[in-house]
């Protein structure tokens, strides 16, 4: 077994690395070895710092964006960090080259107004239109992530405790709590959604949210309702279903919730991932104070 192999093998089974993740190190480490060939020595254990900034030039030149550099740096690091871990080299060429990093870009979020705007544009008596709202106080009353949303499967519901088991990103599952204003839509939903439009197409499965055929309902599925849910507004945003996450981080921190909480319903690994949102709510503060105050 050749060392990528090995290392591939390494962050699926140790880490928990989802398979699209792995993907995107094995791509860009042999991107990697295929600049090393080209350039006349395909030596990866013997690499230099000059080499790297040779490679860091090539893919500048490339064109390549600052965040996809910064990514396949992260990737090589973690390959040679691997290698020296296991004694194959004696030190990681790619510790010592670093990129500043760029300003994290404030995530969007919708203010309780647009909400109620857009909540407003999918209330109707149709089945979807049953179907459409609970997806809404799903997403915004729990903030868990769309892939997770349409994995929801009925068993995964517990209406006697409110709450519901996610399953996230590497395998990694966790309990999140549910208000009553998405207990009855999903509940509506059930008699009023989803029975009739399982019935019409004899669908028989257990995943909770489906599309007009009764099948289970995909990502792409669940942005073209939003689209379709704003076009049909008044409202003139455009809209990414992370959204509503960002909506419920940000909402549960204006109103008093501690980072450690957010970041347990969110399920990020780690708390600097969640830190974010304290800059969304000190620009909210911000906002208000220079909005409202006299001496602003």
């Amino acid at each position: 077994m050749d060392h990528l192999t090995e290392f591939l093998r390494y962050i699926v089974i140790e880490r928990q690395y989802s398979d699209k993740t792995r993907q995107a190190y094995e791509d860009d480490i042999l991107d990697y070895f295929a600049f090393l060939k080209e350039s006349g020595d395909d030596d990866y254990l013997n690499v230099t710092i000059q080499d790297i900034r040779i490679y860091l030039s090539f893919l500048h030149d490339k064109n390549y964006s600052r965040n996809t550099i910064s990514r396949k740096l992260s990737s090589l690091r973690s390959f040679y960090q691997f290698l020296m871990k296991n004694g194959i080299i004696s030190e990681n060429p790619f510790s010592y080259v670093q990129m500043k990093r760029q300003q994290a870009k404030l995530p969007r979020f919708f203010y309780e107004k647009e909400l109620d705007t857009l909540f407003d544009s999918a209330s109707g008596d149709k089945p979807l239109d049953y179907r459409n709202v609970a997806i809404l106080e799903v997403l915004y009353g729990t903030g868990i992530r769309v892939t997770e949303c349409t994995n929801i499967t009925l068993q995964d519901i517990d209406f006697d405790s409110s709450v519901c088991l996610i399953h996230g990103k590497g395998g990694k599952e966790r309990y999140v709590p549910f208000g009553s204003f998405a207990a009855d839509a999903i509940q509506t939903y059930l008699l009023e959604g989803r029975a009739p439009l399982m019935a019409k197409n004899q669908e028989t499965h257990d995943y909770l949210f489906v599309n007009n055929r009764g099948a289970p309902i995909t990502d792409a599925g669940i942005q073209y309702i939003l689209k379709k849910l704003i076009e049909s507004s008044s409202l003139t945003t455009d809209i990414h279903p992370h959204m509503f996450r960002h909506t419920f981080a940000t909402h549960l921190l204006n109103n008093g919730a501690d980072l450690r909480t957010v970041q347990e319903l969110l399920g990020h690994s780690s708390l600097s991932s969640t830190q974010i949102y304290t800059h969304v709510t000190t620009d909210a503060l911000q906002k208000s104070y220079r909005h409202f105050h006299p001496r602003a």
